[in-house]
């Protein structure tokens, strides 16, 4: 089946401007649940199915699209009984990270579009993997990197490209949080109605915690910080011209302030070099100072206390400089009087990123946050830990080969070791 969909002309799986597009979720948790009120909104959409091994979640999920469509969308443990559904043309996968490959090519070969959420891959090479399977079958794959669709976000990449900063020698991207270290791992029976085994897939089963918090894990994560950091990176490098991938990565950190069992980084200092132009990550989880913009603030016509923004871009020019936020923060520039010069404040972009999809499902255009782009950009985040999992050495990356040629030793952390049955194959 899946060979014969890829010789398919794209308009075959183009839906008509007055269809309705039928969708199934998988993933019932808390972005999945957002994601599906905010699809439900559409007039132009049905919420078919709602997919999770956890019984338990399908209800709240359930009553969202029940309360917006008149109708509750039936309900799954395996989500490949959705796939199997050819009334079905998109996915929202909203799972958790090591499931974001695999669901996704799944769903292409199921000649599936999917809105994927972040980051796009647990690993490097399954980011390749997923460009590879929404190629081969002619699928619309975008990342739930939203602040891309933002208007203001466009601004600020104009003014910018306008070369009103001068040459960009340096960006800094920051990602600093108040969190507090978990609780210790004690293992747990599963509940009834939870397909524990269905839920670790790709990764090993290891023993059942629901206290275990999985973004601290390398085998279910690629960490707190790159889960978050990857909407700021994506933005820089959206602003500043999406440049292909660095030459260089450095790590500077490790597990410093919340000594519990966690395996990824809860201090990241990363230098990238791409040339004449520098990117750098700071980012911890231990700053009780250091906020996201509260919810109710971000759709408001202010601009954050940049100082204490734990989430903003700094974009150094030689003339100018740019403070960037996500999710409605907006951007100004400053030149060397401390001037205010520019700027705009934003608005959140969920609609905007939405609306982006759907129309490319109809179109067959590539989205704003094409899973290409999504791949370069959640790139930053494994080669950040690759580097800190190789002893925060200095590493050299080739961009053609995506891997490092005098470092044969990271090339392991490139991809993972997958759990039968559920293995991305080498050729999607």
């Amino acid at each position: 089946m899946a060979a014969a969909m890829a010789v398919l002309p794209q308009s075959y799986f183009a839906a008509g401007a007055n269809e309705k597009i039928v969708i199934g979720l998988m993933g019932a948790g808390g972005r999945g649940w957002n994601l599906a009120g905010f699809f439900a909104r559409r007039p132009d959409v049905e919420i078919a199915w709602v997919c999770d091994p956890d019984s338990r979640r399908w209800a709240g999920v359930q009553k969202v699209v029940e309360s917006a469509k008149g109708k509750a969308p039936k309900a799954a443990q395996d989500f490949r009984r959705m796939l199997e559904d050819k009334e079905v043309d998109v996915v929202i996968n909203a799972t958790p990270d090591h499931w974001h490959a695999l669901g996704t090519i799944l769903a292409c070969q199921a000649g599936k579009d999917v809105y994927v959420e972040k980051p796009l891959s647990h690993n490097l090479w399954e980011g390749r993997k997923m460009i590879d399977a929404a190629r081969k079958y002619n699928r619309v794959v975008q990342l739930g990197t939203q602040s891309r669709s933002a208007p203001y976000t466009r601004e600020a990449a104009d003014w910018i490209r306008a070369g009103k900063l001068g040459d960009v020698l340096l960006v800094k991207v920051y990602n600093t949080l108040p969190m507090s270290p978990h609780k210790p791992i004690k293992e747990q029976p599963v509940p009834e109605g939870f397909d524990y085994d269905l839920w670790c897939g790709p990764a090993p089963k290891l023993p059942y915690d629901p206290a275990r918090q999985w973004l601290d894990y390398w085998e279910y994560s690629c960490g707190a910080i790159a889960g978050d950091a990857v909407h700021q990176l994506d933005l820089a490098r959206a602003i500043i011209g999406d440049p292909p991938p660095p030459r260089t990565v450095y790590h500077a950190g490790g597990v410093y302030a919340l000594k519990d069992d966690r395996e990824v980084p809860d201090t990241q200092f990363v230098t990238y070099e791409y040339g004449k132009l520098t990117l750098q990550l700071e980012a911890a989880l231990w700053t009780p100072y250091m906020k996201k913009t509260p919810m109710q603030l971000r759709d408001v016509d202010e601009y954050p206390n940049w100082a204490f923004n734990g989430t903003r871009i700094e974009v150094l020019g030689t003339r100018n400089m740019m403070y960037f936020g996500r999710h409605g923060d907006g951007w100004q520039v400053f030149d060397a009087d401390w001037k205010q010069i520019a700027g705009s404040p934003g608005k959140q972009s969920d609609a905007e990123h939405i609306e982006n999809f759907i129309q490319c499902v109809r179109d067959r255009k590539r989205p704003a946050s094409d899973v290409e782009q999504g791949h370069y950009s959640t790139m930053l985040s494994h080669l950040a830990n690759i580097s800190y999992r190789t002893g925060n050495r200095k590493l050299q990356f080739d961009a053609k080969t995506e891997s490092f040629p005098e470092t044969p030793e990271a090339n392991q952390f490139l991809r993972r070791q997958y759990r039968a049955p559920w293995v991305v194959p080498e050729t999607v």
